[in-house]
């Protein structure tokens, strides 16, 4: 305990095996109509974050952390933003450095373990929201930041903070660059390397004697971007060393707040190690629930996407 099984997900029968429930969602889930507030947080390096607000200054916020090359505005972020806005809980939805629709001031940007960002939204979110608890909500790279967040905290986590829930977090980034790597799972791979070479390119034009972008082109891994590009930009020693350091699972046997972690087996994306069964044994705060079915941040139902559901059940238990 606490691993969670069976799973109460079921998929249709038409949406067979996980790279089907992966991309179904990407190509036809409908973008939910929010009405929200902008607003850009500047910070004391001279960078910013741009938020988005929901709600009506309530008792409940619900802070949601984006994936990997996503945004606040994706259509998974604002699908879980509006039911739980029908739920009684305001959001604050943030785009990690480089993700809004204007590039971030500094050479650097974001990573999957950059968990003082997400500290400072946390801290602002307080400062400005008259919230009596607050809930942290992450998906994929944006579940590795909440699990290494809360875990990193342990028992000095703010007592505002009530709850968190992850979806399809690669919790041990080393493992989940290898299966990435697999000649199945390119068209995931080159998506993500198509919009990071391009960042790295217009970085390049504002900072050009601080990055060499020879040999780009021929960059097909993440072992080779994490290594040329990610590493030395946010102060690590090599690849190794940032996957090795920002990984999750190493925090998850700290965290002590309830905390659920939902991965499903067939996730295409996610390496064997991303499913932390030991850890969710011998915590009793940390809850581990693993479909056979969903993909990777997939879970559709024919009556919606069965994980806003599981979230709010968890988030609204006692």
């Amino acid at each position: 305990m606490p691993l969670i099984s069976p799973s109460t997900y079921r998929t249709p029968a038409w949406l067979r095996g996980g790279h089907l429930q992966t991309i179904y969602p990407v190509l036809f889930r409908p973008m939910p109509e929010l009405n929200s507030r902008h607003e850009r947080l500047e910070l004391a390096d001279g960078d910013f974050l741009d938020l988005e607000w929901s709600g009506n200054a309530g008792k409940k916020l619900a802070i949601i952390c984006h994936g990997l090359e996503g945004s606040a505005r994706a259509v998974y972020v604002r699908g879980m933003a509006a039911r739980l806005l029908n739920h009684g809980w305001d959001i604050l939805a943030w785009s990690y450095r480089g993700c809004s629709d204007e590039p971030n001031r500094l050479i650097s940007s974001y990573h999957s373990g950059k968990t003082d960002d997400l500290d400072l939204v946390i801290r602002h979110g307080i400062s400005q929201h008259p919230a009596e608890r607050i809930d942290l909500i992450g998906f994929s790279l944006g579940g590795n930041l909440i699990l290494k967040y809360i875990g990193e905290r342990g028992t000095a986590i703010d007592r505002r903070i009530t709850r968190g829930v992850a979806f399809s977090a690669p919790c041990d980034l080393a493992c989940c660059s290898a299966k990435l790597s697999q000649w199945q799972n390119k068209i995931y791979l080159e998506r993500f390397l198509k919009t990071l070479r391009s960042k790295v390119q217009e970085k390049h034009q504002r900072f050009p004697a601080e990055l060499d972008l020879r040999g780009l082109g021929a960059i097909h891994s993440f072992a080779g971007f994490d290594g040329q590009f990610t590493a030395p930009l946010h102060g690590f020693s090599s690849a190794n060393d940032y996957w090795e350091r920002s990984s999750s699972r190493q925090f998850l046997g700290k965290i002590s707040i309830p905390t659920l972690l939902v991965s499903a087996l067939n996730d295409p994306i996610l390496g064997p190690k991303c499913y932390p069964f030991d850890e969710a044994r011998l915590n009793k705060s940390f809850f581990l629930e693993t479909p056979p079915q969903g993909g990777h941040l997939g879970f559709y139902t024919a009556s919606g996407y069965w994980s806003v559901t599981r979230a709010i059940e968890f988030l609204s238990a006692s």
